[in-house]
């Protein structure tokens, strides 16, 4: 499709332009994942690096909301800064190269690379100094749970909802020491803990996929990549529930309710995310030992609703030169 075909008849933020994402995910993914076992930081660096030169070509006048670093660090993707070519609609983007950073102990950089898109001024920019504690659901669950509830209730009323037992839900929680108690109160409410071992957009995106057995976030994380899991959620019809926290916090957070629409508004929303190693939600990068890496995608819209799964072959620059 030509450019002047994506943005036939103003169509702006759309199913065309959620498809152009996809190479600039895939882009930052494969940088990152020939990190993978080695540095953290030069993961990111390189997956930054392929983002901001992707972007580039991205049909649209984007502002980056929730960005990848730091103002003053190049290239640019911090908070404010430009993206896109210039041309196409005005966007917020939520930029993420790094959730799904495992442990050190395992040194694997990062299990997915994601971009969010929404209407000029529809993302919540919450402050660096918070998190957000989330409890996230698929569709159709979203008035079944309350996250001012105690957890024990809320797995009673959503495995009521299902028609199953308590002992069936299986709740994703990250993986830190900060969810200790988390865990514990999950289990002896006698439901399935199921650990993130990276970031929460993977897990908090599955409990709205039917194929991916998680049907409940809960948790306290990082909150810019809350709202662009929420961004994603938005396209699939599943619900977050979320209240600010400051971070390292180890109380709930206290303060106003904020729903999906709440973190992102709008009537069009855009999601694109790869796989960098294997998550609840989308295969790593995978080389098959001679010159060729597959990476696997996911690409969301929310107007019109679209759901789409790519997978994508690259050859290295020496196999392509053999032809």
């Amino acid at each position: 499709m030509t450019r002047e075909g994506t943005f036939a008849g103003n169509r702006g933020l759309d199913d065309a332009l959620a498809l152009e994402l996809v190479p600039v995910t895939e882009a930052a993914a494969l940088a990152a994942g020939r990190w993978a076992g080695h540095s953290g930081e030069s993961a990111r660096l390189a997956a930054v690096d392929a983002t901001h030169t992707g972007l580039r070509s991205v049909p649209m006048r984007g502002a980056v909301v929730l960005g990848a670093g730091a103002r003053g660090e190049t290239p640019a993707l911090f908070h404010g800064a430009e993206a896109g070519d210039g041309d196409g609609p005005e966007c917020d983007l939520g930029i993420s190269v790094g959730d799904g950073a495992l442990s050190e102990s395992r040194d694997v950089p990062c299990a997915l690379t994601a971009i969010a898109v929404a209407e000029r001024g529809a993302m919540l920019d919450p402050s660096p100094e918070l998190d957000l504690e989330k409890l996230v659901v698929g569709p159709g669950f979203a008035d079944v749970v309350d996250i001012t509830r105690p957890v024990a209730e809320n797995l009673r009323m959503l495995a009521a909802a299902k028609g199953v037992r308590v002992s069936d839900v299986v709740v994703a929680v990250l993986n830190r020491p900060r969810h200790g108690s988390l865990a514990r109160e999950i289990r002896d409410a006698g439901a399935r803990v199921h650990l993130l071992e990276g970031g929460e957009i993977a897990g908090a995106v599955a409990t709205a996929r039917a194929e991916r057995q998680v049907d409940l976030l809960l948790g306290t994380g990082n909150a810019a990549e809350g709202v662009i899991a929420a961004a994603a959620l938005a396209c699939l019809g599943g619900s977050m529930q979320a209240r600010l926290v400051p971070k390292d916090a180890r109380e709930h957070g206290t303060g106003e309710v904020l729903r999906t629409e709440d973190l992102v508004r709008g009537e069009r929303v855009l999601f694109c995310a790869t796989g960098v190693t294997s998550s609840e939600l989308l295969r790593g990068i995978r080389n098959d030992g001679a010159g060729r890496a597959i990476a696997q995608s996911i690409v969301l819209c929310s107007n019109p609703v679209t759901v789409r799964t790519v997978r994508s072959e690259h050859r290295s620059a020496r196999q392509s030169g053999h032809g």
